[in-house]
């Protein structure tokens, strides 16, 4: 990887490996490293589209203090004059490295992850299927907000009653319940 983005304190750099950057004062001790959040990584020509997978590395060299500032103020005939300055104080960071983060460390664990999402997925869907009313319209229970007010125009009576049953007694989504009530409103208006 060519470059990075970056967020040090609220702000943002653009950095590459080996460079020294002033950023506004960090809580870490001198000679610390951290790894600061990747915004963006490029240069390669391949898009990045996993910034998880993405980390930099950063280590704090010291800490500084920024030029001088020099205020004055000035009102004329009256004899008004102050001066007053500011000077900020920095920490100055050198990037280690951007590169993968884990490695070989990461794929056993996501092996295992995958091994158990199939044994977690079928409790909820034989929980569900239990406690679902009848006349649920199929798959209502893994649609959002916007796809049931995309998706209740189309159903019928019985089936808006039952996923607003349904909505009231577990999911308490208060879009859902609107968008619900609404169609069902519009259909007892058409008949």
């Amino acid at each position: 990887m060519t470059y990075a983005i970056i967020q040090v304190a609220g702000k943002q750099y653009r950095v590459r490996e080996g460079e020294r950057l002033l950023v506004d004062r960090l809580s870490q001790d001198e000679g610390s490293s951290f790894h600061p959040t990747v915004l963006l990584v490029g240069g390669d020509g391949a898009p990045v589209l996993d910034l998880d997978a993405v980390k930099v590395t950063a280590r704090v060299v010291g800490a500084v203090k920024g030029p001088k500032i020099r205020i004055g103020k000035y009102k004329k005939r009256t004899g008004y004059r102050r001066h007053t300055g500011f000077r900020a104080s920095l920490s100055q960071i050198e990037i280690e490295s951007i590169g993968k983060a884990g490695g070989a460390a990461r794929k056993p664990k996501a092996a295992s992850a995958e091994v158990e999402k199939p044994a977690k997925a079928e409790k909820p869907a034989e929980a569900e299927a239990a406690a679902a009313p009848a006349g649920l319209p199929e798959g209502y229970t893994d649609l959002t907000v916007a796809a049931i007010k995309g998706a209740a125009g189309a159903w019928g009576a019985d089936e808006i009653g039952a996923a607003l049953e349904y909505e009231q007694e577990h999911g308490k989504r208060k879009g859902a319940i609107a968008a619900l009530e609404s169609a069902l409103a519009h259909q007892g208006g058409e008949s």
